[in-house]
Parts: C-alpha cells; sequence; structure tokens
C-alpha cells in the first residue's frame, strides 16, 4: 500500500474590494428621508436603516414575516399598504439619487 498523503493548498486570504456601485453615497428623496434620515447613504446602508426602522414599528406582517405593513410614512415611499421584503430595495431604488 502506498502512502497517499494529500495535502491542502495553503489559502492565502486578501481583503475583498468592496464595489464601488455599492459604496457609491445617494441623497434620499423628502419622502424617504422622513424615514431614514436626510443625510447621503450607500444603497446598502439605506436597507439597513429601513429595515431598523420596520422592526422598531412593528410593522412585519405577523401571519407572513416576508410581508412589510405600511405606516405613514413608508405608504409614501412604497406607494400601497403592503410589500414583499424582495420589493424593498427596488422600491428605495427609486427614491435614492
Amino acid at each position: 500500500m502506498e502512502n497517499t498523503q494529500t495535502t491542502k493548498k495553503e489559502k492565502t486570504t486578501t481583503a475583498r474590494k468592496p464595489n464601488a456601485a455599492f459604496m457609491k453615497t445617494m441623497t434620499p428623496s423628502a419622502d424617504l428621508a422622513a424615514v431614514i434620515g436626510a443625510t447621503p447613504v450607500a444603497r446598502t446602508e439605506a436597507v439597513k436603516l429601513m429595515w431598523d426602522y420596520i422592526k422598531a414599528n412593528n410593522l412585519q406582517n405577523p401571519a407572513n414575516k416576508r410581508n412589510i405593513l405600511a405606516d405613514t410614512k413608508l405608504l409614501k415611499v412604497f406607494g400601497k399598504n403592503e410589500v414583499t421584503m424582495f420589493e424593498l430595495t427596488g422600491l428605495l431604488g427609486k427614491h435614492l439619487s
């Protein structure tokens, strides 16, 4: 029997370079600024701030946590009473410039 010992390649880790599109700061519209603030933010940060607002105000549908119920501020951003979490990023994009 031969000794078939395999050696693992040493993995060299390099810091990932973030995509510039994700880091671009954009100014929120007046309707969105009422929810997340008027400070220019990256799209990813806008989504995070929106989720913070949704959770703080208990706006997830209790029957289906994937759906977000709009209060008066979010109704101006969403344009409808209930949206899915998958629609959130697309709707926010319309309010960032």
